[in-house]
């Protein structure tokens, strides 16, 4: 069984998720974690697992969108977390791109939402663009101990092994199917099979020979074909492990 551990299902490009599923399913990816980006994203978020049961979710305030933050979304966080069956909170973290929100705010929002989770003993699932190091530090800051997730991680070998002291595992996608991806496709080859997670951030970040397409779970199975070859091991293999891992970091996922 294969796992796509991070795609925003609730985008309205996915016309017919149903469909989608059905597909997926018959190459064999049976499950979806999908995190949320806003406030106004958790009932959408929710809806989706209440209608799927082979979709679980992560409740968070995106970095990259908080240019709408209010101070109140967390105390409606905090809330949510308590009446929704969620598995981690997320999508949360830091981004350094060009144009992203107020830096400091970042890490205020950051921190506070680390603080909700290990309050209510969930793992995380975070967002890591040209951050790591400030990332590794706001965790300790806030004594985090929970775990989680590090998203679409294309850190360092040694940055992964900082994080792999916290409890995280790092998110392996579409980034390691270029052939120009070198640095990547060295971190991967070094890392532990428990290390690490397959995804794909659908409807973003296409795998190689999939650039222009909406990205979609049904390309993971393309992922662990690489990890497999990068890898010198067999798809199931790629496929037991990460799955195993997924449960390690985030034990309350629902299994099919």
């Amino acid at each position: 069984m294969l796992i796509d551990t991070h795609c925003h299902l609730d985008f309205s490009v996915f016309k017919d998720l149903s469909a989608l599923l059905v597909a997926s399913r018959s190459v064999g990816v049976a499950h979806f974690i999908v995190p949320s980006t806003t406030a106004e994203s958790w009932p959408g978020v929710v809806a989706l697992q209440k209608q799927h049961s082979e979709i679980s979710v992560a409740l968070g305030l995106h970095p990259y969108f908080l240019d709408s933050f209010k101070h109140h979304h967390l105390e409606q966080l905090e809330a949510a977390l308590l009446t929704n069956d969620v598995v981690a909170v997320g999508e949360i973290g830091l981004d350094k791109w060009p144009r992203m929100p107020d830096y400091e705010l970042q890490q205020e929002v950051l921190l506070a939402q680390l603080k909700i989770a290990q309050k209510h003993h969930l793992p995380v699932i975070l967002h890591a663009r040209k951050s790591e190091d400030d990332l590794l530090k706001v965790i300790r800051q806030a004594r985090f101990s929970r775990g989680g997730i590090v998203h679409a991680f294309n850190g360092s070998l040694e940055q992964a092994k900082r994080f792999k002291k916290l409890g995280f595992v790092l998110g392996i996608g579409g980034t390691v199917t270029y052939p120009r991806a070198k640095k990547a496709q060295r971190v991967l080859q070094a890392l532990a099979d428990e290390d690490f997670v397959l995804e794909t951030d659908s409807p973003d970040m296409p795998v190689s020979g999939y650039q222009g397409q909406v990205n979609t779970p049904l390309r993971v199975v393309d992922i662990a074909r690489v990890v497999a070859d990068l890898r010198q091991q067999s798809v199931a293999d790629v496929a037991r492990y990460t799955s195993a891992n997924l449960q390690r970091v985030l034990p309350n996922w629902h299994k099919v």
